[in-house]
């Protein structure tokens, strides 16, 4: 049974992670039935500063977060080895007693750097999972979910993916009844489908072979007609072999996986910006037909287009 909560706040605070954490776990619901739970907000220092340019002031000290059953870290600016000490000893110290530690975003750069996460699969904000992976790449880091639960240690991707996370220990505390309670005074689904993949906007790669940089640009004004190895190796009035040979080593993927990612990303704007049906927008990208369309958008983004157009119409 979940009773109480730490937050450990760290220099460069985020604000809004920070108050996903007060409003799953500090707000007194028990008048709709939902358990109580203390939540202790403490940092090394009386103050800690918040990335917006604020100051705020905690109550606690890093000795009451001793014997909380969970440990949260908020998402905070992401430093090399810099953060205080006594935060990080407060950590390990909480993951030796058996603790259950949830981080916020960023906030996963202070578990690393405390060491508490080898073994453990993490995520972090999409824009961060690469700094992550090159600063402990002992980690495994998967970029394309909203949170990891790893046992002990549960990660959230960037800022509402948070929310994500701590209803997700609700759920498993308390209940769905209780977990759906607190999303309904929040106003959010009690859980979501799909991942981070929804929101990465995916450029298109590099390219520094003229001939080919011309047939990439061509193609993806072009998405709607047949394309196959030998019709854009023609274009580029190359054989067949050499042409994939020169896309892998220039985009980093083959011609047919580059394909149906500029397709996707394609039937993502129509989605976002357009009326259009499964069926014309299908068309439109290449890919024949709604099914195959599904098959794809699915396989690539993490949701149906259906689903995909709910969230994100510009309209």
């Amino acid at each position: 049974m979940l009773r109480t909560v730490g937050a450990l706040l760290v220099d460069g605070l985020a604000m809004f992670e920070f108050g996903v954490v007060c409003e799953v776990f500090g707000i007194d619901r028990t008048d709709e039935g939902v358990p109580p739970v203390e939540l202790r907000i403490a940092s090394a220092q009386p103050q800690v500063s918040a990335a917006v340019g604020l100051t705020l002031q905690t109550r606690h000290t890093l000795a009451d977060l001793v014997d909380v059953d969970l440990l949260t870290v908020p998402a905070t600016t992401i430093r090399t080895g810099a953060y205080d000490e006594r935060a990080l000893d407060t950590v390990r110290a909480a993951y030796a007693r058996g603790t259950r530690l949830l981080s916020v975003c960023s906030g996963v750069f202070v578990l690393a750097a405390a060491g508490v996460l080898d073994g453990h699969k993490v995520t972090t904000h999409w824009r961060y999972a690469d700094t992550l992976s090159r600063l402990y790449p002992h980690l495994d880091v998967d970029p394309d979910v909203l949170f990891v639960d790893d046992g002990q240690v549960v990660t959230s991707a960037g800022t509402a993916a948070g929310i994500d996370a701590c209803l997700h220990v609700v759920r498993q505390e308390h209940g769905a009844a209780v977990a759906n309670t607190i999303a309904r005074r929040m106003v959010v689904p009690p859980q979501r489908d799909g991942g981070q993949r929804q929101y990465i906007v995916a450029p298109v790669p590099a390219c520094d072979d003229d001939a080919l940089r011309d047939v990439l640009a061509w193609t993806t004004e072009n998405l709607a007609e047949p394309h196959t190895v030998s019709s854009l190796a023609r274009r580029a009035h190359t054989s067949p072999r050499t042409f994939a040979r020169r896309f892998v080593e220039q985009t980093g993927t083959t011609p047919a996986r580059w394909l149906t990612a500029q397709r996707v990303q394609h039937a993502r704007a129509l989605l976002e910006e357009t009326d259009r049906d499964l069926e014309s927008i299908a068309g439109l990208c290449g890919f024949g037909s709604a099914a195959l369309l599904r098959h794809h958008f699915r396989a690539a983004v993490g949701v149906p287009p259906a689903d995909y157009r709910a969230t994100f119409t510009r309209r």
